[in-house]
């Protein structure tokens, strides 16, 4: 079977309510631990109002993440959304945000617990560190995001065992805390002073607050991004949403309720004030007046929620780089899944890197404000990228449509718009924040997202036709020996799949000289491509031919494949070059090697009538699988009889024996080629392959891996058949990731060789 460039994918594990316990675990937890004693004193008894209104423009959101999320179901939500309906910065940017975003959540959330935790120790009489900058608070904040990075990384059934337990847990504990609070509100005659004045801080103070705790509503944005791990994304998606934020509202509002009419601070303190004096602790002061031991009940809440909470966020984010990474707006090892806990391993760590980052360097008011500024506006994007998939996109199969269509949509737009615009006057350095991560991201998309996620496109393209044996092959010309050979050998392969053939060649000239000026003297090239047209001509497959002008050959070559969308190319090497050959030859087949498409390359020459008998040294790998797929169109081309050849070094167990005989029985019986298969156990494979070589006219077998050093002076199998083989020999390469230089020199001699 072909390798191509893997995508993973996640395994759908969860169901509905694994995916609402998991929108509820990421709500609950800043709102009401962390939040409502800063955004009481901003908003005083408005605090229920602005849970209300939030709830509001949440709901009107959730639209476009329900319909959205129905019919796109691939990890990384809202960012592949806008990259789908809006141009491409907008994509990489909304991705970059919800990144940051996320992670800035956790830093939240992390500060929350560390807050909870140390009051938890001072009851036990212990006391934390304080190691200058580092507070107690800061201090298991990052302890607290290692360990639950490292849950994360385990895998998300465990992720999604640990995340319903503790959501589950806490909703209890704040039932119980709302039922003591409305209890004692009911017993108060005079409960309403306590709501009096309803707004001290005016309509300001609503919209402050409102921007400071829209972070307490954004869980539902988590459920996009694992829907890739969603049993029946279609319905459980749009359900999971509403669902979750039918279950937080009433929660958010029944305990604003009870923070502020059933305290009764001493003094003239407003019940407020009170909560504003004990900022992220507050809700925990207010339970110790309701009974005994109603703050340890609290505190436990607190902690599990923000654990619940951190969680949550902590694996969205994670998943949103996974997803930034596969689409190569990241680096490509940003998508790699751990072999053993199928999770993104490295993703995790860089979003760890994020979360620590933010925990430490700000105060917990400045991290919740950036995190709002930051989900603010990528929901605004959101909401635009549903009114232009709307149109763009009839034909998706959505699952939920957002009612009284666009009017819902741009009424959330306009108040996202106006409460980050708000943020300012509650927190500058919010918005100081935000403009340095987006300026750092439109700095990354121009000079290096851009062009990979071009090139990524271009690659996964050419893959596909290469799938579907859609050929169109690119020959490099260079040397008149070699032209008849080379062109024998693509007639072969374009004949077999109707490919057109580009003749090639490159004429490098120095730096800073006007390329314009070689354009002129095209007669050079003539005795290249004339023989080469004639061939094709007589064989009628179609052709033409280009004459490049480059400062690079290596770089003449991809970009030419690439603007032409070729994804065979072919090269010919002489079969003994000298040290200065072998060196630049090696430069351009680096390069070349890393196309994304199918590579040959032919040492030596051969006459098309002297290919008589046609050799393939069988492994199985996916270069000497392609050898075999190629093989029927040479055997076509040529007249000529075919041998695989089996080779078994001493090391060679039974059951690896038996499975390539029996493949390449398959591949003989498939491609319904008339082969013989050649079996020579306890052999030398290298001796055993040149020996054999006298009795052939040519050699097919999977090439080297392409890398630099590797090609110059790597002793691969492949290289040392070809240089001591008595016939001309053709490599052949499929594509695929290729491994970073330093990893490869980790390998040792016999690893490369293999």
């Amino acid at each position: 079977m072909k390798k191509f460039d893997t995508e993973v994918h996640l395994s759908r594990e969860m169901g509905l309510m694994d995916a609402t316990l998991i929108g509820v675990g990421a709500m609950i937890g800043a709102g009401i631990f962390v939040l409502t004693g800063i955004a009481a004193g901003v908003a005083g008894p408005g605090l229920i109002l602005v849970f209300a209104l939030n709830g509001v423009v949440a709901i009107l959101t959730a639209f476009s993440y329900a319909e959205l999320g129905s019919c796109y179901h691939d990890a990384g939500g809202g960012y592949l959304w806008v990259k789908e309906g809006l141009p491409k910065w907008n994509g990489f940017i909304s991705g970059w945000m919800s990144w940051f975003a996320h992670a800035v959540a956790c830093s939240l959330y992390a500060l929350g617990f560390g807050a909870y935790f140390e009051l938890v120790l001072h009851e036990f009489n212990i006391v934390m560190p304080h190691w200058g900058y580092l507070s107690p608070q800061k201090i298991l904040a990052v302890i607290t995001a290692l360990i639950f990075a490292y849950v994360n990384f385990r895998g998300a059934s465990e992720t999604g065992k640990v995340g319903n337990i503790v959501t589950i847990g806490k909703i209890i504990i704040l039932m119980i805390f709302i039922g003591f609070g409305l209890s004692l509100i009911l017993q108060r005659p005079d409960w309403k002073d306590a709501l009096t004045p309803f707004l001290p801080n005016g309509w300001g103070g609503v919209f402050k607050a409102m921007g400071l705790t829209f972070i307490a509503f954004q869980g539902f944005e988590v459920i996009s991004q694992c829907s890739e791990e969603i049993k029946s994304p279609k319905k459980n998606i749009p359900r999971a949403v509403f669902l979750s934020l039918l279950i937080v509202v009433p929660i958010y509002l029944l305990i604003a309720v009870t923070s502020l009419g059933a305290v009764k601070p001493d003094g003239d303190i407003t019940p407020w004030d009170y909560l504003a004096s004990h900022k992220e602790t507050a809700l925990v002061e207010v339970a110790n007046t309701f009974f005994v031991g109603g703050g340890i009940m609290l505190l436990v809440g607190g902690i599990i929620s923000t654990m619940s909470a951190l969680n949550a966020t902590i694996y969205s984010s994670s998943r949103v780089a996974f997803a930034m990474g596969r689409d190569r707006n990241f680096p490509t090892f940003f998508s790699r899944v751990h072999k053993k806990n199928s999770t993104p391993h490295l993703a995790i760590i860089f979003s760890l890197f994020i979360v620590v980052a933010m925990a430490v360097s700000l105060p917990i008011e400045d991290v919740a404000s950036a995190a709002d500024l930051m989900f603010l506006l990528l929901f605004l994007q959101v909401n635009i990228t549903l009114i232009r998939l709307r149109k763009k996109r009839p034909d998706l199969d959505r699952g939920f449509f957002t009612p009284l269509f666009p009017y819902l949509s741009i009424v959330g737009i306009l108040l996202l718009l106006f409460l980050a615009v708000y943020m300012f006057d509650y927190s500058p350095t919010a918005w100081i924040v935000t403009i340095i991560w987006v300026s750092i991201g439109l700095i990354t998309y121009k000079f290096y997202a851009a062009d990979r996620e071009i090139r990524h496109v271009r690659k996964v393209r050419s893959l596909e036709r290469l799938e579907r044996k859609q050929y169109k092959i690119l020959l490099p010309l260079s040397n008149v020996r070699s032209v008849p050979s080379l062109t024998h050998i693509a007639m072969a392969v374009a004949k077999r799949s109707n490919a057109e053939i580009l003749f090639f060649h490159v004429d490098e000239v120095r730096e800073k000289s006007p390329l314009a000026a070689e354009l002129s003297d095209q007669e050079k090239v003539k005795p290249l491509f004339d023989p080469a047209n004639e061939i094709a001509s007589s064989e009628g497959v179609p052709s033409r031919s280009i004459l490049n002008v480059s400062y690079r050959i290596s770089q003449g070559i991809v970009n030419t494949a690439e603007e032409e969308e070729c994804n065979f190319i072919l090269v010919g090497r002489r079969k003994d070059p000298d040290f200065f050959e072998r060196f630049f030859s090696s430069i351009i087949d680096s390069v070349i090697h890393k196309f994304p498409g199918e590579v040959a390359v032919l040492h030596g020459t051969f006459e098309r009538q002297s290919i008589k008998k046609i050799l393939i040294p069988f492994t199985i790998d996916i270069h000497t699988l392609l050898a075999a797929e190629i093989a029927p169109a040479l055997v076509a081309y040529f007249q000529c009889q075919l041998t695989f050849l089996l080779a078994y070094d001493p090391q060679t167990t039974i059951a690896e024996q038996n499975e390539r005989e029996s493949r390449v029985r398959e591949l003989i019986s498939v491609n319904s080629l008339l082969a013989d298969i050649v079996i020579i156990k306890d052999a030398d494979v290298v001796k055993t392959v040149v020996n054999e070589s006298r009795k052939v006219d040519l050699i097919v077998m999977g090439g080297s891996t392409g890398d630099f050093l590797e090609l110059l002076f790597g002793r691969s199998l492949s290289q040392e058949i070809t240089e001591q083989s008595f016939c001309p020999v053709l490599w052949v390469k499929e594509y695929e990731e290729t491994e970073p230089l330093w990893k490869l020199l980790l390998k040792s001699p016999k690893q490369i060789g293999e």
